[in-house]
């Protein structure tokens, strides 16, 4: 696995370093936004940990960066910030990040976080379905998924790598209720150590992807007080 480590504080990324290469993890550093940029377009990351206050271009504007360059592989993004405002974070998460910690953190920590982040491609493995209803389709084996215009037009969605864990989970059970915890679980795994409410930031990402109106969702629905479902006429689910 290929970890990029973005902090400008040498002592800090030398020891996230030091901690995840005992682990197993090749990693990179940099202490910049703009060479952190450079090296994503250079070489496929699994994840990248990004600190929020970097000079020349700071976390949230990489973060942004980073999720509108798709690409086949989309990487994880834990921040760092050594600000623990409510408010900071939730912007963290708004950009695209999967995870958020703040200064100062446990390295051990720090390490059970990434391999919860990473353990989500990991237990995709194995699976080969395809899920199809009236108006998507998705591909577990090749992580693909399309938007059925009509019956002869088709385009393919372009989704992070969440986004497409959370649009196969939705389609695999039409019609459930999932609430905030269930989705974690079902992600994430027992690992996550974040804000609930990240749920509700990529299903608000996911929802402008794959609704003509993300204000008033067909297929996304809020159920008040218990959580999310997803509602479109289910043709097939086939094992391939």
């Amino acid at each position: 696995m290929e970890i990029l480590i973005v902090e400008d504080e040498a002592e800090i990324a030398q020891l996230i370093q030091l901690y995840l290469e005992k682990e197993g993890f090749s990693c990179r550093t940099c202490r910049d936004g703009l060479t952190a940029l450079q090296l994503f377009q250079e070489q496929k990351f699994d994840l990248i940990i990004l600190d929020l206050m970097i000079p020349k271009l700071d976390g949230l504007e990489v973060c942004a960066r980073i999720r509108q360059k798709p690409g086949s592989k989309d990487p994880y993004i834990l921040m760092l910030t050594a600000k623990g405002e409510e408010l900071d974070r939730i912007i963290g998460l708004s950009t695209g990040a999967d995870d958020y910690m703040v200064k100062p953190f446990s390295p051990k920590e720090l390490v059970a976080r990434v391999r919860a982040l990473l353990r989500r491609t990991l237990r995709q493995g194995g699976q080969s379905q395809i899920y199809r209803t009236h108006s998507f389709s998705i591909d577990l084996d090749q992580r693909s998924a399309t938007r059925h215009l009509s019956p002869d037009r088709s385009e393919p969605l372009d989704l992070t790598t969440l986004e497409f864990d959370l649009l196969s989970t939705f389609m695999s059970y039409p019609g459930r209720v999932w609430n905030r915890t269930q989705l974690i679980d079902k992600l994430w795994g027992d690992n996550f150590f974040g804000d609930e409410r990240v749920v509700d930031t990529h299903v608000a990402r996911l929802r402008k992807k794959v609704e003509l109106d993300p204000a008033n969702p067909t297929f996304v629905k809020t159920v008040i007080g218990v959580g999310y479902k997803f509602e479109d006429i289910t043709e097939s689910s086939a094992n391939k």
